[in-house]
């Protein structure tokens, strides 16, 4: 095992991005499909249980997320958990957790551009998935500045996104408070279920470590980015589950296949 921090120029990248970028990063891994996509198998499993699963995964991914800050600062050197399993534990363990990271995070991508797919356009949703991906691919080809951009505007509609929703479902007639207790509670097994899904939402954080040698003063910038992105998302994502449940129920949101535009359309403006 070895101790001393990974040499951060080796890779010659430029150390373009701040702490602000860092954050948009680390949101558009975190605020991409994740929401959309968890929140009604969260429901089946929890039933009104899904805001204290919520809660748990957000405990879950704090920890996590401040075990990954410290290292990344530890280790200011592309490759995040790579690199943490190489200098902790040998070259064998770095090689296993990279690969890991790369499955995990391939397997993601999938899940969210199938997200995209069936919401904007149900009946093509895998080719609107394989577009996706293709689109993202050539964004990120063109190098981390112009990603960076890209993903600002994609976090700022996103985010405008789920205001809106938010505002909708909370502001309508048919929002209702009883219904984020209502329903058949899944105990404690469907709480931690929920949880477990709706960690999938916060797991983007881990973007934000692989940056080591493409941010400025990664010791400092990394941890910062990793604690703003959680907490910005942990809000947006308790906002939305409150504001769908209290229009849907968890019943309905358990049963939808996009809770989110069923949640507006429930609320009476389908055009959103």
């Amino acid at each position: 095992m070895t101790n001393a921090p990974a040499d951060p120029g080796a890779s010659g990248l430029r150390r373009t991005l701040g702490t602000g970028d860092a954050v948009v990063v680390g949101l558009g891994a975190m605020l991409g499909a994740g929401i959309f996509a968890a929140l009604a198998p969260a429901a089946r499993a929890a039933g009104p249980g899904l805001l204290v699963g919520l809660a748990v995964a957000a405990v879950v991914a704090y920890c996590n997320a401040g075990s990954s800050a410290r290292l990344a600062a530890l280790y200011p050197a592309s490759g995040g958990t790579y690199v943490y399993g190489r200098e902790r534990l040998g070259e064998f363990w770095g090689y296993l957790a990279g690969w890991a990271f790369v499955v995990g995070k391939t397997a993601s991508c999938a899940a969210m551009a199938l997200t995209v797919g069936a919401y904007a356009w149900p009946g093509q949703a895998h080719a609107v998935a394989v577009a996706a991906v293709v689109l993202v691919t050539a964004v990120d080809y063109g190098g981390m500045q112009r990603s960076a951009s890209v993903t600002r505007v994609i976090v700022g509609v996103v985010l405008a996104v789920l205001a809106s929703v938010v505002v909708v479902c909370l502001t309508s007639g048919d929002a209702a408070p009883g219904r984020l207790d209502d329903g058949v509670s899944g105990g404690t097994g469907g709480v931690l279920q929920a949880a477990g899904l709706l960690f999938f939402a916060f797991a983007g954080y881990a973007r934000i470590a692989t940056l080591g040698e493409e941010v400025r003063d990664p010791a400092r910038t990394i941890p910062r980015a990793v604690r703003a992105a959680l907490g910005i998302a942990l809000v947006a994502y308790a906002a939305v589950a409150v504001a769908v449940l209290a229009v849907l129920g968890a019943e309905s949101l358990g049963a939808s296949v996009a809770p989110l535009a069923d949640a507006v359309r429930a609320a009476g403006v389908p055009g959103l």
